[in-house]
């Protein structure tokens, strides 16, 4: 994981060890309460026309005023700690070739240090990619592997820790999203879930083919029969003692996606190892929940397959039984996603947590519906309001959408309980698949009259991955959306009162 380290100074333009100072500016045009700047620094402002509108960013040449290479990124008129991440952010990702960077944000701002300290570790993040440049090239491209920020004397350490943590949690799903899918087998992504929680209180186990079988995890072993790499079921769980409430979050972790027998287009199978973003995240944050000591139990249950054609993979028209015992007719293989997840949610669901989270890389119907930055969101109960709360408070774009009932019968099979695509019929096609897991989402006792549990279903089709120009803190490639919203929302243990 390549992020950096983050410090704190009560120095507010400091230089001893720095390389580099970020001075976050307001505009002064949209507060006649914004701080002075000093004369050395508005001489040089001026001198290029910086008005510090938001996200603009610029180096400046003023010696005379700290002694170090500066760079200024803009904070807009009425700043907020969301302002303050994103340009901060941007100014990290884009000022490279320096080891130590420093921050300096004005004071005035509420939760300003904190804002910028989290978006410099998320815009420092790189990937240490395959290319073959020199070392020379490297330098000059690489970023800021440690950001001191100017805090408060009185800066809390805990926050300063969540920050570390969310922003690690981020930097591991990048990485795992961006390892070619060669070196990522199933059972390789389930070794790396067991290596990553070694030495945090995390119990960990694996279902290897033979164990899925035998559990009757149908779901999981059809998507992946048609590879030569067996699919593999992981649960990671964090029970600190005294957690009075119990998060389960269910991963999709297709390792490659080709569609199966129902193959993609050449174009659409590029960049399909991308698939297995959600059991990465569902990892990740279980991982900085232990990391945090957080008091609450998260269950995390990683589907790993490979869908993939061969003459063993399933057929469009075959059934597949699900660990609940349902009956599922596959009508079209590439809608692989909700048959590994059928089978976590199952077995999430038969711990009777107090909430239940999938996520999942799962429709293209959900990029056309809300594009490449807002995640959608379905479920029941008040969980759904509970999460996209917590997105708000991080930052995240989140959209709630409904589950109609009037489309329910359209997940009727002729032979079947259910199928798992309506073919041939293009709308609300990420709402068919909410409505096809929400089937086995479970209740929150063995009584058939029970309540089903509290459920939200995140799909990250869009927001996982950024494919156009950066922007604020985040790069081309995958974003680790929802991590930090995640992470907030288990915190706050479902925070369905």
């Amino acid at each position: 994981m390549s992020h950096p380290d983050i410090a704190l100074s009560p120095t507010a333009v400091p230089a001893e060890g720095a390389d580099a100072l970020v001075i976050a500016i307001p505009d002064p045009a949209g507060d006649d309460a914004a701080p002075a700047r000093p004369a050395e620094l508005a001489a040089a402002l001026d001198a290029i026309g910086f008005t510090a509108a938001k996200g603009a960013f610029a180096r400046v040449h003023a010696p005379g005023f700290s002694g170090l290479p500066l760079a200024v990124v803009g904070l807009g008129r009425a700043p907020d700690a969301r302002t303050v991440r994103d340009a901060v952010g941007a100014a990290i990702r884009q000022l490279t070739g320096f080891d130590v960077v420093a921050v300096s944000v004005p004071a005035e701002i509420e939760g300003g240090w904190r804002a910028a300290a989290e978006g410099a570790a998320l815009g420092g993040y790189a990937f240490d990619d395959y290319k073959s440049d020199s070392e020379e090239k490297k330098a000059k491209r690489r970023r800021a592997r440690r950001v001191v920020v100017h805090a408060p004397d009185d800066a809390d350490d805990a926050d300063l820790a969540a920050i570390r943590a969310g922003a690690e949690a981020v930097a591991l799903v990048k990485d795992l999203v961006s390892t070619p899918a060669e070196w990522q087998s199933p059972a390789r992504l389930a070794d790396i879930a067991l290596e990553t929680t070694a030495d945090l209180p995390v119990t960990a186990t694996v279902w290897d083919e033979a164990r899925l079988a035998e559990d009757g995890f149908g779901g999981i072993l059809g998507v992946g029969q048609g590879s030569d790499r067996p699919p593999r079921l992981v649960r990671l769980d964090y029970a600190p003692e005294g957690a009075a409430r119990h998060v389960a979050l269910v991963g999709k972790g297709i390792t490659f996606d080709t569609g199966g027998l129902s193959l993609k287009p050449a174009a659409s199978m590029v960049g399909m190892q991308e698939d297995m973003t959600g059991a990465a995240e569902v990892l990740a944050v279980v991982r900085a929940a232990a990391q945090l000591a957080l008091p609450v139990r998260v269950t995390g249950w990683l589907c790993i397959a490979d869908n993939m054609p061969s003459g063993r993979a399933t057929r469009p028209g075959d059934v597949l039984v699900i660990a609940d015992g349902t009956t599922v007719e596959v009508t079209n293989t590439d809608a692989e996603g909700r048959l590994v997840l059928a089978d976590g949610l199952v077995a999430a669901s038969r711990e009777h947590p107090d909430v239940v989270v999938d996520v999942a890389t799962l429709t293209g119907a959900m990029v056309v519906a809300l594009g490449t930055r807002h995640t959608g969101v379905m479920g029941h109960g008040d969980a759904v309001d509970a999460f996209l709360r917590a997105a708000d408070r991080t930052g995240e774009l989140a959209w709630a959408l409904p589950l109609p009932e009037h489309i329910a019968d359209e997940l009727d099979s002729r032979i079947a309980d259910v199928r798992n695509a309506n073919v041939g019929n293009r709308a609300g096609g990420a709402l068919y698949a909410g409505l096809f897991l929400q089937r086995f989402v479970g209740r929150t006792a063995d009584e058939d009259d029970a309540p089903r549990i509290p459920w939200v279903h995140l799909d990250i089709a869009g927001s996982s991955m950024s494919t156009g120009a950066p922007y604020g803190f985040t790069d081309k490639g995958p974003t680790g959306a929802t991590v930090r919203a995640l992470l907030e929302f288990v915190a706050a243990g479902g925070e369905l009162l």
